[in-house]
């Protein structure tokens, strides 16, 4: 598990990387073998002193106490954005808990520094959902994917972990885009009609965006016809590009709505 993470992140010693939840510092004694610089951020301050401890020798490493939803990435780079230029940008690596995924993606790829590259381990539920395709999208895989193309690069079945846990989980790299795959003037306009457009998933489009944006069902009908997309399909059918024409229909006549 650890050299497909190592593999996936393609390391160099012109890498930084920040590592998030390193734990007991398994994986950290590797990328601080291979990568120009780590930040390492922990939020459990027990963890904080032995990771202190056990890499003590390695000069190469930053070890931070906090919640990395509460620091920016311009804040834990400090100097380190001038000392190596971040010409490719810097990585992420980390073994997210389910209810953190979300955030920590949307705190990376939403930041005004984004990574270069996300290597992630997730719940094998949570990845097939960022890595999904039209037919089975979600609000979550067009987000991710507004900013990054994933791909699933290893399985990892419960039982590899001692003790295992109750769900199996994957190795996902984001390779994130220096530029939007789709032309947009508005980001967070955009995934406001996106999230409309999913807010009841199992309604056709025309009714659950008739429902989020208080317009007529025949309404919508009309405007998504405009944008090329049958009204009687459903949201998680939709890809990046049609939910952008979408969009352009919507934006100069839909509500000011937050879905």
């Amino acid at each position: 598990m650890l050299d497909c993470i190592l593999s996936a992140a393609e390391l160099s010693q012109d890498d930084i990387v920040i590592e998030i939840g390193p734990g007991l510092g398994i994986l950290t004694k590797s990328l601080v073998e291979r990568a120009g610089k780590v930040i390492a951020i922990e939020l459990d301050s027990r963890l904080v002193s032995i990771l202190k401890k056990r890499l003590s020798s390695s000069s190469n490493i930053k070890i931070v106490h906090a919640d990395i939803l509460k620091v920016t990435p311009e804040q834990l780079l400090g100097n380190d954005l001038a000392t190596f230029k971040l010409v490719r940008g810097y990585k992420v690596v980390a073994n997210l808990p389910y209810y953190i995924t979300s955030p920590v993606l949307r705190h990376f790829l939403e930041a005004s520094l984004k990574p270069s590259m996300m290597v992630i381990m997730v719940q094998s539920e949570v990845g097939e959902a960022i890595a999904a395709i039209p037919g089975k999208m979600s609000l979550l895989s067009v987000r991710t994917q507004l900013y990054s193309k994933p791909t699933i690069v290893a399985r990892v079945p419960a039982k590899s972990f001692y003790p295992p846990p109750k769900v199996n989980s994957l190795v996902l790299r984001l390779d994130v885009y220096s530029h939007l795959p789709i032309g947009i003037s508005d980001v967070t306009d955009f995934l406001d009609t996106v999230s409309c457009g999913f807010s009841s998933p199992r309604k056709q489009l025309r009714n659950s965006l008739a429902q989020a944006l208080g317009m007529p069902p025949d309404q919508v009908a009309l405007l998504l016809g405009r944008a090329g997309v049958e009204a009687r399909r459903r949201a998680e059918t939709l890809s990046l590009e049609e939910w952008s024409k979408v969009w352009k229909v919507f934006a100069p006549l839909r509500k000011e709505s937050r879905c």
